[in-house]
């Protein structure tokens, strides 16, 4: 049988069932992907709201991110979405009893971990002990390995607490860069997960934290772009297309059906949320499926609000003493041109707001954004709405580790693919790329196509 005459059938058009088509459609695969929605890209899209183009929320990456950036450079969109020449990241505190204070976190060009060290000398939110305190945790999380089992049923709060770290410094440091990446608090978040994000992130090299985003719609680069490489791949990618089931057929290959079509293929890559792959799932394809089901979700809230001035001199920042946590400008890659300003809040750990009415939002929301930027006070609203991820990420509590299942399946031919798999990562669009890359890869050896992968080739 030829390369060419394999047929894998990708279920999910996110970040990870693109990645899967195109890994798949690079080796000489055919590929065709399904996706149940009218657009590709999962939760990380856009929508149009009037004359504006909206992200559904505000996503970034870092420099470590390798697998998201190697997958910018395939759909031809890096240069969209640009990493910052050197992270920094201003923190304004309106909390404080002396006042609204801004610090910033920001590293210098010494090696790892001195690149932090004079940022957290100036660190403004935190007392001098608390500073060497935060050094003293940081060489110790060094030491940490995040693949050990023991690590995933404890609670990074109680490792904190063992390692010298106040409540402020959990507030003011490790929950701020937590609650971003992790979608949790310090306590309801597995020590294995959060010592892999800050070891990487901020612990590895030294532009390793550096940010990058998008600065155009995010439907730009997981829709259009996407969608051209895959064409371009000659993936066949079908949208507004439900799978109803997967079976195994008599002589060992698959069969997927939909409401308009029956497929028959080689390979079955399932790139859905978690339950949904319960769902679909053949008896026997896992020992034990419901641990899918245990595995939670957290909810993400954003607050978008158009001002009819320019109120935020910055392209960002974050937030203490507030329920806001991150700010984002976004003007101008939601085509706003005529002097107003679009500010998108991403809050995380949003279990106590996702499904308060617009109006206690905005309550709450508005006057809180006038405390932390002046120019707003006389600043008039044009809009403000939110968009609602309830199930924007798995839950990364003590123990999901073990319920996370790897990309290969107990059935040949059947594969898993998304952020929630067993990737190392929390659910970023990181992960979702590197489960992506692991089930193609899992699948193209188990068809005898051998490549190489891309990032192994990088390192």
């Amino acid at each position: 049988m030829t390369a060419t005459a394999h047929h894998a059938v990708v279920v999910g058009g996110g970040l990870a069932g693109v990645t899967t088509a195109l890994e798949l459609a690079d080796a000489g695969v055919r590929v065709t992907l399904l996706e149940g929605r009218p657009r590709l890209g999962g939760l990380a899209f856009s929508f149009k709201r009037g004359d504006l183009t909206v992200d559904n929320g505000q996503h970034v990456y870092l420099r470590c991110c390798t697998a998201y950036r190697w997958f910018l450079d395939r759909i031809d969109g890096a240069a969209l979405a640009p990493l910052q020449d050197r992270l920094d990241v201003p923190v304004l505190d309106v909390g404080h009893p002396r006042g609204p204070r801004l610090g910033r976190l920001r590293r210098s060009a010494l090696p790892v971990p001195l690149h932090l060290a004079g940022s957290l000398a100036r660190y403004p939110h935190l007392s001098l002990a608390e500073r060497a305190a935060v050094g003293r945790a940081a060489l110790a999380l060094r030491g940490l390995d995040p693949a050990d089992p023991a690590l995933d049923g404890l609670d990074f709060a109680t490792w904190l607490g063992r390692h010298g770290q106040s409540p402020r410094t959990v507030e003011a440091l490790w929950n701020l860069i937590g609650i971003a990446t992790l979608n949790a608090t310090a306590e309801h978040s597995s020590l294995a997960l959060a010592a892999m994000v800050f070891k990487t992130g901020l612990l590895s090299e030294n532009g390793a934290a550096d940010i990058g985003w998008a600065r155009v719609p995010l439907g730009d680069l997981h829709d259009t772009l996407a969608r051209t490489a895959l064409d371009a791949a000659g993936v066949r990618t079908e949208l507004r297309t439900r799978v109803t089931s997967v079976s195994r057929t008599p002589d060992g290959n698959w069969r997927v059906a939909t409401e308009a079509e029956t497929l028959d293929a080689d390979t079955v890559v399932l790139a859905v949320p978690q339950r949904e792959a319960h769902g679909l799932l053949p008896a026997g394809a896992l020992a034990d499926p419901d641990r899918l089901l245990d595995i939670g979700t957290a909810p993400i809230l954003n607050v978008h609000v158009v001002y009819d001035r320019k109120v935020l001199r910055r392209p960002f920042f974050a937030a203490l003493g507030t329920p806001v946590q991150w700010v984002f400008d976004r003007t101008e890659s939601s085509g706003l041109s005529d002097g107003g300003q679009y500010l998108a809040l991403s809050q995380s750990v949003a279990q106590n707001d996702i499904d308060e009415p617009v109006t206690v939002l905005r309550r709450t929301y508005l006057p809180e954004l006038e405390r932390l930027l002046p120019a707003a006070r006389g600043a008039k609203v044009r809009d403000f709405f939110v968009t609602r991820e309830r199930t924007a990420t798995f839950a990364p509590t003590p123990g999901v580790g073990r319920l996370r299942p790897g990309a290969c399946t107990d059935t040949p031919g059947l594969y898993l693919a998304g952020a929630w798999t067993a990737t190392g990562w929390p659910a970023t669009m990181e992960s979702a790329v590197r489960s992506g890359l692991s089930a193609a890869h899992a699948a193209l050896a188990a068809l005898g196509r051998h490549r190489a992968h891309p990032l192994q080739e990088a390192a």
